[in-house]
């Protein structure tokens, strides 16, 4: 289990005043000045489906470089276990934050979701009901483990149904032969155990939902609510929404550049040490060439491709 020092600090600052209520348009747009597109009714950055459906070829290694250069350091995730593991999850983040169950104050979530806000069932559903089709359910359960699962192969598949995607959990599932059943369920787990969770705080009480759609930690990293997820090879990166772009656009011009290199190195037209370093004029003008003549043929959009030669300067 993950020490819960920080998550608590976290919870504290931003979501203790709210008891767990879906985070205000105002606070998210506060959080995430810098992203200037469309935004759910909620204010939750919506990243297109354009811009996610070409994501879907983007390496850790492309997405990492781009947030480096952006001074964003603690955007990756390692260490999970996987459903469907050859397979890529991408989507918008929305975030659930849950701590060890405590009975006063889960007595007074569940009063004020129930009556006030018009929840239903128990809270490990609440956050499952706002989801939408493109988006991944990624969720702070700090880590636990025995009687920690909330999500089962019924949630799996109801969580599949409303957004197509698997999800990001920072805890034990339970289930897992269910959930495999689910075609596209590509998610990343910590761990398997057979129990479940239990929600009685008069009772036997295990976990309280303490945020809906707040900034929540997975691993090392901050995750915010519109984040994108980019899950493959074992792996889960989150980019900033207002990144999203960039990151794309720079691993379609490294995609097509060692296409370019590759098919040129085959033919024995330059050597590696020319494709290795800094391209001459000679091959610039070359690859400008190639792009134009190959344009119908590449796994990048024509009109990414034709933008990207306009700005071009031979």
């Amino acid at each position: 289990m993950k020490p819960l020092f920080f998550s608590a600090i976290l919870w504290g600052v931003l979501t203790l005043p709210l008891f767990a209520q879906q985070i205000s348009k105002e606070e998210l747009l506060f959080l995430t000045p810098e992203w200037k597109g469309e935004r759910f009714a909620d204010g939750r950055p919506k990243v297109s489906d354009a811009l996610l459906k070409r994501m879907r070829l983007v390496t850790h290694e492309e997405a990492w470089a781009v947030m480096k250069g952006a001074n964003y350091k603690f955007q990756y995730a390692e260490g999970w276990q996987c459903i469907n593991p050859d397979s890529v999850l991408v989507g918008r983040a929305l975030t659930a934050t849950f701590m060890p169950g405590r009975p006063d104050v889960h007595r007074v979530i569940d009063k004020k979701g129930h009556e006030k806000e018009g929840r239903i069932k128990s809270q490990n559903s609440w956050p499952i009901d706002l989801l939408v089709r493109g988006d991944v359910y990624v969720v702070d359960q700090f880590g636990a483990h025995e009687n920690g699962p909330t999500i089962g192969d019924n949630l799996g598949n109801s969580i599949y149904a409303k957004t197509g995607n698997g999800i990001v959990y920072e805890g034990a599932i339970r289930d897992i032969a269910g959930l495999k059943e689910i075609g596209g369920f590509t998610s990343f787990f910590r761990t398997y155990h057979p129990s479940h969770h239990l929600n009685n705080p008069d009772g036997e009480l295990n976990t309280t939902l303490v945020g809906i759609n707040h900034p929540t930690r997975i691993g090392k990293v901050m995750v915010m609510p519109g984040d994108v997820v980019l899950g493959r090879d074992g792996a889960v990166t989150f980019i900033p929404p207002h990144l999203a772009e960039k990151v794309v656009t720079t691993s379609e011009i490294v995609r097509l550049r060692d296409m370019f290199g590759h098919e040129r190195l085959r033919e024995q037209k330059y050597t590696a040490g020319q494709i290795d370093n800094r391209w001459s004029d000679e091959i610039e003008k070359d690859f400008s060439k190639w792009l134009n003549s190959h344009i119908n043929e590449l796994p990048v959009p024509k009109e990414q491709i034709q933008e990207y030669l306009k700005n071009r300067t031979w």
